[in-house]
């Protein structure tokens, strides 16, 4: 069976969600690169892929999916379900939980900052210091929940390095390249754990194909 395919841009961080679950799971894949200036995402070889005209697109076999979490889920699920915590409700169970978490607390807000700080300047415009205050202290009060959590377990699911982990790598990887790191570096705990996940072999690879500077898109873009 040939490889699966991955379409879109490496340096967007849902794209590398994608790349970063292959690597971790040991899967040959090809990236099919495409190019969002061309406007590649919008053509209509590209919306039979996904109507709502973003990136990555999965193709495995005939599987075809879009949405960066449900990728990586489907390729642990397939490749390496130890990641999903399989075989225990309660570890699966957690995984669900910071995979949410994850998704709907640290995302918005570190996202919201990268774009402002990193990305904005590329797009031609000036930084939004409002939207990068406002964000940066939900950010702050979301990693001590996590610096909470991680004093009692090694990882966010318990004591075993799952998908939930491994989620938080690509828009983490940005944020730390901000003059605003040093919340992070605060907290003892969290910095520990992200210098174990940005140290990871396939994190490593990964941040390869996302150069600081070059700017991902905006959601699953």
């Amino acid at each position: 069976m040939a490889p699966p395919k991955v379409y879109g841009w490496a340096i967007s961080p849902f794209v590398s969600r994608a790349l970063l679950a292959l690597e971790e799971a040991g899967v040959d894949y090809e990236l099919v690169p495409m190019s969002r200036p061309a406007g590649d995402h919008r053509r209509p070889e590209h919306l039979a892929r996904n109507p709502f005209g973003q990136v990555p697109v999965l193709e495995d076999g005939d599987l075809t999916l879009f949405e960066s979490r449900a990728i990586a889920r489907h390729i642990f699920r397939k490749h390496k379900p130890e990641l999903l915590g399989a075989g225990s409700l309660e570890r699966s169970a957690m995984v669900d939980v910071w995979l949410e978490v994850e998704a709907h607390q640290l995302h918005p807000a570190a996202g919201a900052v990268v774009v402002e700080c990193v990305f904005a300047p590329l797009l031609g415009r000036a930084r939004n210091q409002a939207a990068v205050d406002e964000n940066l202290e939900k950010l702050r009060k979301v990693l001590e929940v996590y610096e909470a959590r991680l004093a009692q377990s090694r990882y966010l699911a318990g004591d075993f390095l799952s998908a939930a982990d491994l989620s938080h790598f690509t828009v983490m990887h940005y944020f730390m390249a901000t003059e605003y790191a040093a919340i992070v570096e605060a907290l003892p705990h969290v910095r520990a754990w992200w210098e174990e996940l940005a140290a990871r072999p396939a994190a490593r690879k990964v941040a390869g194909f996302m150069p600081l500077g070059a700017g991902p898109a905006k959601k699953d873009e």
